[in-house]
């Protein structure tokens, strides 16, 4: 960050009492201070406790708002914050100390920030009480969901897994989801060892008492371990009891069981976090053991990783997540149904296995050593570099902002640039969208012309044509030209001498236009396009080693007829080889469709998909749209079988996914991507996979992939170019080369 960043955190949450939420709360504060950000956290309700609040004290930059206290509600002395009151405090506290970022939780608080409008594009919203099922993916939900994500600059998710739910489910958030999962932080005091247990055995719950996290059936534990020739003591500590309707008595009964007098119970009641994990480093084991009906959360247990932090290990569930954290043969998976004799067989293994235990053990301290709030906050840095860029000095010395035209039919290529010059102190962007290829709105367009100090034309079409016939004297104009402008008459329109810059996407693609047009060498340069490097960065999938991708199969000079040699080639050896292609059917190209060899070729490709038996169940359609980069978790291998390219991002997305990418030589491949990727027929390329016979290999490939992408393409490198191209007059004069990787 070049300057320092201003945030506010809130949160629908009651921080007199400890469970996951208000955590959540403290540690996203203590995490933004360490990332260097200023940071109020603003209160729902008065604090009484302090237990969350004290620690804050002190932290650089940190202020605690207390709107009651402060008088920022009038008429309300007492209680908690509803959505509605939140929001226009928040937005008050903003209009009197604007910020940079809104960090909400808290699904009706969000919604209620969104429909009031008044942070749109700053809120960083953390979603984990959406729907994480498709049955409860209604219509309205998802509408809502995608208000939520076009009203937010960012969305703030727990696990990749909700993550990747969420963008099947909501479009809007390609592209915006960050990881952000649980924060622990180090215990501030000497972790006891656990090399022998306790006698009697020391098991230990922390956070809120709920019927579906198990805490009744868990006070049973020690009377029903003693009948197995095990003493054990359960110690609790946390003092929200849940009142549910679905659950009626449970209340009463579990201030009961804690209360007491039970055998075998040790309430602690509520206490400060620091002292909470000090009361469970001194125990045996914790339970993380839920009701079933828990197994198919997408959300993370912060329990579970504090108490990893402080050695414990832990009883719970086997779910996918757990599975994922810790292994598929961690020891003490609670099994069968989840009932309480099979926690209690949990429980009686760990204490009668010192093998199982200090296995267990070491799982949990590794998994919650990945999420530190050291590397919470080095997550957090990384996000607020990306989100707030340092301004180019010859930008911050302006006298004004630089205001930037961009105008064009189709900015797809551009989105993510966009992002990033809005995010620039001293830039000013304005649009000028045309609806269509050849229409737009003259006095619109004459507008930003005369606005504008640089206009970037997306495709060098009808509207480079208009704009450098229509450009303001001491502008400057970058024209972006891709490939299918070469084949029409717009290059040969467009007054070359009105144009500062054309923007060509690869060498081969420089050179193919200068051939065809004549015009000056200096005019034309070469940036690559980018590829969003940290959002693609995604684990793979167990299966994904012997699955092929393939990106876009439209029009036919895509061939997929060549990418079916490829795994027709790999099934004759191994049936385990499929492919997978995400791509809108040709048909619903009208362009494409109207021409009979293109229905011709598709036709042939389908009947042979029918007939041929090494093909049969193993070519899946997977839906068009922006989610490819949970899409490309499960494809390990990604195909570029074109008779030609400019570019072909869709390998390049693949490497920075850990994917190996298999090319064939169209024109140019070789000066964008390594010649080890590339083959020269199907066969070969397919010999080539085949060749990465193990996990390892594969995995070692795709690494390799992956950090030539990052080097070559990544979104911050391209966009630092973009600016540099928008900024200044002292570009090269020649074409700048692309290195192969």
């Amino acid at each position: 960050m070049s300057r320092t960043v201003r945030a506010i955190v809130y949160g629908d949450v009651d921080l007199n009492l400890i469970d996951g939420s208000a955590v959540w709360a403290q540690s996203t504060v203590q995490a933004l201070s360490l990332a260097g950000c200023e940071t109020r956290l603003v209160l729902k309700a008065p604090v009484h406790t302090g237990r969350l609040t004290d620690p804050l004290a002190g932290l650089p930059g940190v202020t605690v708002v207390r709107p009651y206290e402060e008088r920022l509600l009038a008429g309300q002395q007492n209680g908690s914050l509803s959505p509605v009151q939140a929001s226009k405090v928040l937005a008050r506290l903003d209009r009197d100390d604007p910020c940079d970022l809104l960090v909400l939780r808290g699904r009706r608080l969000v919604n209620r920030v969104v429909n009031d409008r008044h942070f749109d594009g700053r809120i960083w919203a953390y979603l984990t009480d959406i729907p994480q099922s498709a049955a409860e993916m209604t219509d309205q939900t998802c509408a809502e969901l995608a208000r939520i994500a076009a009203a937010s600059r960012q969305l703030l998710c727990q696990t990749e897994e909700l993550r990747c739910f969420l963008e099947a489910w909501v479009p809007e958030a390609c592209g915006r989801s960050l990881l952000s999962p649980p924060a622990v932080p180090e215990p501030g005091f000497p972790v006891p060892e656990h090399e022998r247990p306790h006698d009697p055995l020391r098991l230990v719950y922390t956070g809120k008492f709920a019927p579906l996290w198990n805490t009744l059936p868990m006070t049973r534990l020690p009377a029903l371990l003693g009948e197995r020739g095990i003493r054990a003591e359960l110690h609790t500590v946390g003092d929200k009891i849940h009142s549910d309707a679905a659950h009626p008595g449970f209340q009463t009964a579990m201030t009961r069981a804690l209360e007491g007098p039970t055998p075998g119970i040790r309430h602690h009641g509520g206490r400060p976090r620091e002292e909470a994990m000090r009361i469970a480093g001194e125990c045996d084991l914790g339970l993380g053991w839920r009701d079933p009906a828990l197994d198919a959360s997408l959300e993370l247990s912060t329990k579970v990783l504090e108490f990893g932090a402080l050695g414990l290990p832990v009883v719970l569930n086997r779910t996918p997540a757990h599975e994922a954290l810790l292994g598929t043969d961690y020891p003490l998976y609670v099994p069968g149904r989840a009932e309480l004799t099979d926690a209690a067989d949990a429980v009686e293994r760990a204490a009668r296995d010192p093998e199982a235990r200090s296995l267990a053990a070491d799982r949990c301290r590794t998994a919650a050593g990945r999420y530190t709030l050291d590397a919470a906050a080095r997550r957090w840095r990384a996000h607020l570099d990306r989100a707030f860029p340092p301004a180019p000095a010859s930008v911050t010395a302006r006298a004004r902002p630089l205001r930037v035209g961009v105008a064009g039919h189709d900015l797809k290529f551009l989105t993510r640039l966009l992002d990033h010059f809005r995010s620039l102190p001293g830039l000013e962007v304005r649009i000028d969208a045309w609806p269509a290829l050849a229409r737009h709105d003259p006095a619109a367009s004459r507008e930003l012309a005369d606005w504008a100090d640089v206009v970037v034309v997306e495709w060098c079409g009808p509207a480079a044509v208009w704009y450098s016939h229509h450009k303001r004297r001491g502008s400057r104009l970058v024209v972006r030209l891709h490939r299918f402008e070469l084949d029409a008459a717009w290059p040969r329109q467009v007054d070359i001498d009105a144009v500062d810059r054309v923007v060509c996407v690869s060498p081969y693609y420089a050179r193919r236009t200068l051939e065809h047009t004549g015009w000056p060498e200096s005019k034309v340069t070469v940036v690559p396009n980018w590829v969003d490097t940290d959002q693609l960065d995604r684990p793979k999938a167990p299966s994904a080693r012997f699955r092929l991708g393939m990106i876009g199969i439209a029009p036919s000079r895509k061939r997929l007829d060549l990418g079916l040699d490829v795994l027709e080639e790999l099934r004759a050896r191994d049936r385990r080889w499929h492919l997978s292609v995400k791509s809108k059917p040709p048909w619903e190209y009208w362009w494409i469709w109207n021409k009979p060899e293109e229905r011709a070729h598709y036709d042939a490709i389908l009947r042979r998909m029918q007939t041929s038996p090494l093909l049969e169940g193993a070519v899946v359609f997977d839906a068009f749209g922006a989610d490819v980069a949970s899409w490309l978790r499960r494809i390990g291998h990604v195909l570029s079988t074109s008779d030609d390219e400019s570019f072909h991002l869709a390998p390049a997305e693949g490497m920075a996914s850990g994917a190996v990418p298999a090319l064939l030589p169209w024109p140019g491949a070789d000066e964008i991507y390594d010649r080890r990727w590339i083959h020269e027929h199907p066969a070969a390329m397919a010999e080539s996979i085949a060749a990465l016979g193990d996990q390892e290999a594969w995995r070692s490939a795709g690494e390799l992939a992956r950090t030539q992408v990052r080097e070559s393409f990544s979104l911050d490198g391209v966009a630092r170019t973009w600016t540099e191209l928008l900024v200044s007059d002292r570009e090269s004069e020649r074409i700048s080369s692309v290195s192969p990787p």
